[in-house]
């Protein structure tokens, strides 16, 4: 393996993922973005469209100026999915030193009527799937000499909020997974820590959360809101992704991207 540290990124074709992926492009490593090869159906199979086989080969296309970056399938609720995502990062790169675990998931309603089914999938996605993917990746990671791992929770991975129950519950979830695999992989050199980005203009924003505002609602609604008066960026989650995959004594945190909405 080559003196360029390899980076696989699940949830990587768009949004925050593909911000990510750019961000570490630019400091000289090489990625793997996995994501969804064939989405599922907008208001049939899910409430807002999610990545596909297209948009991977798009971000491809658009991030390969920037350094060496290839892309591969995954579904994160699939061990052996998983399992196929790192395999075919070491067969291109030769081997991997860092892993984001960035796949998400957000649904919403009262919980009077937030179906089982809406919450087991939440959970599989932003939950299982890191568990899974980590544990895919950890002999590979082993054998990197500068090996990390950065999980991608929520600045409601520290708070609730109305009808949101299973999503913040996700994210706090990721905290403590993040937390539990830092002290247990510490002595591998494996350092662990979790992203916690704040709002970010993505589709889980404004195609759901949003969807029945205006174009400059959310803008606006953000300037409001945030200390620090704009939404967050995908760059600006990469940015700290990079930061804590590259920082040689940080282990275990939750760091907060999120212009000062929250503190904690």
């Amino acid at each position: 393996m080559t003196d360029k540290r390899t980076v696989l990124i699940t949830g990587g074709a768009r949004g925050i993922g593909k911000g990510i992926a750019k961000s570490f492009l630019e400091t000289g490593h090489r990625v793997m973005i996995a994501d969804l090869d064939t989405a599922p159906e907008p208001g049939k199979d899910w409430n807002y469209r999610l990545a596909s086989a297209t948009e991977m080969d798009t971000a491809v296309d658009q991030l390969a100026s920037l350094g060496e970056v290839r892309c591969t399938p995954v579904d994160v609720t699939r061990a052996d999915s998983c399992a196929a995502a790192v395999a075919a990062t070491v067969d291109a790169f030769g081997g991997l030193d860092v892993l984001v675990n960035n796949a998400g998931l957000i649904d919403s309603g009262p919980i009077d009527t937030f179906s089982e089914q809406q919450w087991d999938r939440i959970f599989a996605v932003n939950v299982k799937g890191v568990f899974l993917m980590t544990r895919s990746a950890v002999a590979a990671l082993r054998a990197s000499p500068d090996p990390a791992i950065v999980n991608t929770s929520s600045v409601s991975g520290k708070r609730g909020a109305p009808q949101l129950a299973a999503y913040v519950g996700s994210k706090f979830a990721v905290v403590g997974v993040t937390q539990s695999f830092a002290l247990e992989l510490a002595r591998d050199g494996i350092r662990v820590n979790a992203l916690c980005p704040g709002i970010v203009g993505t589709a889980m924003w404004l195609d759901h959360l949003m969807a029945d505002e205006d174009a400059g609602a959310f803008e606006k609604r953000m300037s409001e809101r945030i200390p620090l008066g704009r939404p967050q960026t995908a760059e600006d989650m990469g940015q700290a992704a990079v930061f804590l995959a590259t920082a040689p004594n940080v282990t275990g945190i939750a760091l907060n991207v999120a212009g000062g909405v929250e503190m904690r």
